[in-house]
């Protein structure tokens, strides 16, 4: 499967996207065309300046609805394509995938809200959020690859909003109805005014405390679980750690075998690809083997298909409240925009991140205006809100990625060594769509009863899988074993090792710890809805405070741009970058393109490190080699 026929050259960005007449070098210049190479001819005209240079409109002054209008201007041209592209391998196994790594935590959530907010949430309602989500966002959104469904963090802001108003006896679905329609005017406000260009001031340093805090939920989820299970008898619990911890280190080997030598390569793709749903299915069984049958073992609740939990229609009466609880409503749906905001951004983030070479442009201003649409209509609906899932989301985008073989000629030490790099990512919205409506499908009796069969135990063991994946690739987590290795025995490689003062790395992790233990403190409190807060407020100390007392070049190698310049082009490019603007006649310079140094391409990408800039931060850059004509019998689907 080739990649998009619409490539971006990327380069720096950072200045304010809301004056007119300005676009960015590394937009997605080119419309798709029907010549061999699939290369379109330029249409913008880039001449580089700095973004400091420029002087900015003030705040006031913001353009409404040109973000969503832009976002919607560049991602249309490739919109057949995102369904053309679909014909592609690596979208089998991506859906497969993502149907049980995102139905499975999201039934454990069902669980937990069964369980704490009197059966007012159960499977059902969790799935037509699911299928909700991924129906809307598929067809719809400007970033289909992002997978949106039922989270930890509003799994905690249900049960919390539950735990403060019903005591005054007040309707709990017509409140929670409330809460999603005024969350919609103010997911829409902020859409329209451009707030996600916020989202330039974003980077991997407030990207990892909310990552690591949701791997703590998923690990805690989990362990609640199992505690649960002695409700039943010693026996039971037992057990049920046993195979919550059997399931952990199969799910797990059958990750880490995808990347070792082990096996010809087609067979260590299968067991990377479908360990982890073939996992669930052979515990399911494991636990009528046997002694093991005679115990009892709590299994997944469900009810009548299609139907709620509870008696009552899917259409909530939201007049059944007074006029005071109305407005009540607003602080908690202030609450819920702001967890919804950084959450399904951040999301949207990794999942384009920097590792990955993408070649379509993202749309953050209008996939917000879709989530608030999302928001309102689960509050009519009396099911959970949906928003941007970590770490499906990026799981979703690695699943898709196709890597090749290259050698490590160059190198002397690693000569005639080989490893693997990402060539390119399938780019499309079927997989999205497909795991949504095997979701819907999931809501049918026959699978219902299946559903039924599965032990708690089994999820529970899903939850851990999961939240040490998470871990595994946080920042925070590779910090933390950079500081804990022996010095002597480091690689000389590791970017970390150049930092003369080894304490500015103890600080910065510090700092990332503080952040993420608030942050999971406060979720143990009634005041848990209040978490994305403090979060929130860690943009601006990392901004404008913390480069104060660490040295430009500390902070280049501790913390990075979220996404690429490509792909933050939709908020106006990395904060501190370089702004192209378009000329009147809308016509790219070619001289441009040839100072800038890059060729494009359709089968190679190389994601490079840049180490200076006008301001200090960190940059990176993707450059497209040139390669037409070139062989791909190389390229391997990964």
């Amino acid at each position: 499967m080739a990649p998009s026929e619409a490539l971006a050259v990327p380069t720096q960005s950072g200045a304010s996207p809301d004056r007119s007449k300005k676009t960015w070098q590394n937009r997605v210049p080119f419309a798709p065309s029907k010549s061999k190479g699939g290369l379109g001819r330029p249409n913008t005209r880039g001449s580089r300046r700095s973004g400091a240079s420029k002087k900015r409109d003030a705040w006031w002054k913001t353009r409404l609805f040109a973000g969503m209008y832009n976002d919607i201007r560049r991602r249309a041209p490739f919109y057949l394509s995102d369904f053309k592209d679909a014909w592609d391998y690596r979208v089998v196994p991506a859906t497969v995938y993502m149907y049980f790594a995102n139905i499975l935590p999201a039934l454990a959530f069902s669980l937990d809200m069964f369980a704490k907010t009197n059966q007012s949430f159960g499977v059902n309602e969790v799935l037509l959020s699911s299928v909700l989500a991924s129906v809307v966002f598929s067809l719809a959104a400007c970033q289909p690859l992002v997978i949106v469904g039922v989270t930890g963090p509003i799994t905690v802001f249900n049960y919390t909003v539950y735990d403060i108003i019903t005591p005054r006896g007040t309707n709990y679905f017509a409140f929670m109805a409330w809460i999603g329609i005024w969350s919609l005017i103010f997911h829409w406000i902020l859409a329209i005014t451009n707030s996600c260009n916020a989202l330039r001031y974003v980077t991997r340093f407030s990207c990892d405390i909310f990552g690591f805090y949701v791997a703590f939920i998923y690990l805690q989820k989990g362990i609640q679980v199992l505690t649960r299970q002695w409700e039943i008898s010693d026996a039971s619990a037992y057990l049920s750690i046993a195979i919550a911890l059997l399931v952990t280190v199969v799910a797990y080997i059958c990750g880490i075998l995808g990347n070792s030598s082990l096996f010809q390569r087609h067979i260590r793709k299968f067991v990377e690809d479908y360990g982890t749903p073939l996992t669930v299915v052979f515990f399911t069984g494991f636990v009528h083997i046997g002694k093991m049958a005679n115990i009892e073992l709590l299994k997944l609740p469900t009810s009548k298909a299609f139907f709620p939990t509870t008696e009552r229609g899917w259409f909530i009466h939201f007049w059944d409240i007074s006029v005071g609880d109305v407005f009540l409503a607003i602080p908690f749906a202030v609450l819920l925009t702001i967890l919804f905001w950084f959450d399904h951004n951040v999301s949207s983030l990794i999942a384009q991140g920097t590792e990955f070479p993408l070649r379509k442009p993202a749309g953050f201003h209008w996939d917000l205006f879709l989530l608030g649409l999302t928001t309102g209509v689960s509050g009519l609906l009396g099911i959970p809100f949906p928003n941007g899932l970590i770490p499906q989301a990026p799981f979703h985008t690695t699943s898709l990625c196709v890597t090749r073989t290259v050698s490590d000629a160059d190198s002397e030490a690693n000569k005639g060594h080989t490893r693997r790099v990402v060539d390119h990512v399938v780019e499309q919205r079927v997989s999205n769509l497909a795991q949504g409506l095997l979701t819907l499908g999931t809501m049918t009796g026959p699978l219902l009863i299946v559903l039924h069969l599965i032990p708690q135990a089994v999820l529970a063991g899903l939850f851990f899988v999961m939240g040490v994946q998470a871990l595994e690739g946080n920042g925070i987590t590779l910090k933390m074993l950079f500081l804990a290795r022996d010095r002597h025995l480091t690689t000389r490689s590791d970017p970390l090792i150049r930092i003369e003062r080894r304490s500015a790395v103890w600080v910065f992790v510090a700092l990332e710890l503080v952040g993420f233990g608030a942050t999971f403190a406060i979720t143990q409190t009634i005041a848990a809805i209040g978490f994305p807060v403090f979060i929130l407020l860690y943009i601006p100390m990392r901004t404008w405070a913390m480069p104060r007392w660490f040295t430009e070049a500390e902070l280049r190698i501790l913390d990075a741009p979220t996404a690429s310049p490509f792909t933050m082009e939709s908020v106006g490019g990395n904060h501190g970058g370089v702004i192209e603007e378009e000329s009147n006649d809308g016509v790219f310079d070619e001289s441009g393109e040839a100072e800038s140094g890059m060729r494009l391409s359709r089968h190679e990408s190389v994601i490079q490190e840049g180490m200076g800039n006008a301001d200090g931060a960190s940059r990176r850059r993707r450059s497209f080699q040139n390669a037409e004509g070139m062989e791909l019998d190389n390229i391997e689907k990964a």
